[in-house]
């Protein structure tokens, strides 16, 4: 499956979801994209997000 780039709109997106403490998996719904391709482009932007599977509790 063919990677879509990545828009302007969609980094900023992302950078709002990570600063508001959305989970990996929530960011993946709200963007229409995989885990793994949120996780990617969060370390690209140096953001940190947390999945649901690793929450402890």
């Amino acid at each position: 499956m063919a990677r879509k780039p990545w828009s302007f709109k969609e980094d900023r997106r992302l950078m709002e979801l990570a600063k508001s403490s959305t989970s990996l998996e929530e960011a993946a719904k709200q963007l229409g994209r995989s885990p793994d391709a949120i996780k990617r482009m969060a370390l690209r932007l140096g953001l940190s997000l947390k999945s649901k599977a690793t929450k402890k509790g």
